[in-house]
């Protein structure tokens, strides 16, 4: 079975501003089979992926994805993120006013992605019976 790793910190998220540091990261994240999870700048303000492709552990289910874009429309509708793209597998959310409030975001999805991971393969799915 496959080991998820461990949700980062804010202050251990990477800064993938540069496209050096986003493949290094990527192709750290696949090594190590773990989501993968950064911020990176762009223009003024700050952008957050997360990509669970990266790792061979189960897709996340409906259910989850529903709970991660209710929260992401919280953010657009505080005006923190101005656009979110929200799938089972990648996490996509920019416009964000600072690296710092870029990094608690990051951090708070990487967790919840980890723990929803953690919970389907913990809890037998409804869906796997016939």
């Amino acid at each position: 079975m496959s080991t998820l790793g461990t949700p980062l910190s804010a202050a251990l998220i990477p800064d993938c501003t540069e496209p050096e540091a986003h493949r290094a990261a990527y192709k750290r994240a696949k090594t190590d089979d773990v989501i993968f999870v950064c911020i990176a700048r762009q223009g003024p303000r700050w952008k957050v992926q997360l990509d669970a492709m990266s790792c061979s552990g189960p897709t996340i289910p409906d259910e989850a994805v529903t709970v991660l874009r209710s929260a992401a429309e919280a953010l657009v509708l505080a005006d923190t993120v101005t656009q979110a793209n929200i799938a089972a597998e990648y996490i996509s959310m920019w416009a964000i006013e600072s690296e710092q409030r870029a990094r608690e975001i990051a951090a708070a999805f990487h967790a919840v992605l980890h723990g929803f991971r953690q919970l389907y393969i913990a809890v037998p799915s409804q869906r796997r019976r016939p």
